[in-house]
């Protein structure tokens, strides 16, 4: 599998999908002006990671510190995915939030009710 990254701005998170060396990360704020064309190339990522013979374990890490309406529906098409791609593959979600975020912790809570694949929810400090 090829690697994906894309560098952070204020409005888009940074985004690693690395299946060489194991880092499947999505982190930072979401509010692109395009939600639809910023996610795309990362749906079409994990859709081709289906069929990647070289990749059998993922943890993917989300660590938003924010993302607006249309990211958040572009996250759960993204996890939409992400289950799909579970069907031949182990794939853990750890949601990560600030400690003090009851908001971004509620919302990896309504993920993890939605989506059929195991999704931690994660408090971090810093």
């Amino acid at each position: 599998m090829n690697k994906f990254y894309c560098d952070y701005t204020e409005d888009t998170p940074e985004v690693v999908l690395d299946s060489e060396n194991g880092i499947y990360t999505i982190k930072g704020r979401s509010l692109p002006e395009n939600a639809v064309g910023f996610y795309e190339p990362i749906f079409e990522w994990f859709s081709n990671l289906k069929n990647a013979n070289d990749v059998d374990n993922i943890v993917l890490d989300i660590k938003l510190d924010y993302f607006n309406t249309s990211s958040a529906k572009q996250i759960t098409k993204l996890l939409l995915i992400v289950q799909k791609v579970s069907e031949s593959k182990n794939i853990l979600v750890n949601w990560h939030y600030f400690k003090d975020d009851t908001d971004i912790k509620m919302s990896g809570e309504r993920f993890a009710r939605l989506i059929d694949v195991k999704i931690n929810i994660l408090p971090y400090n810093d």
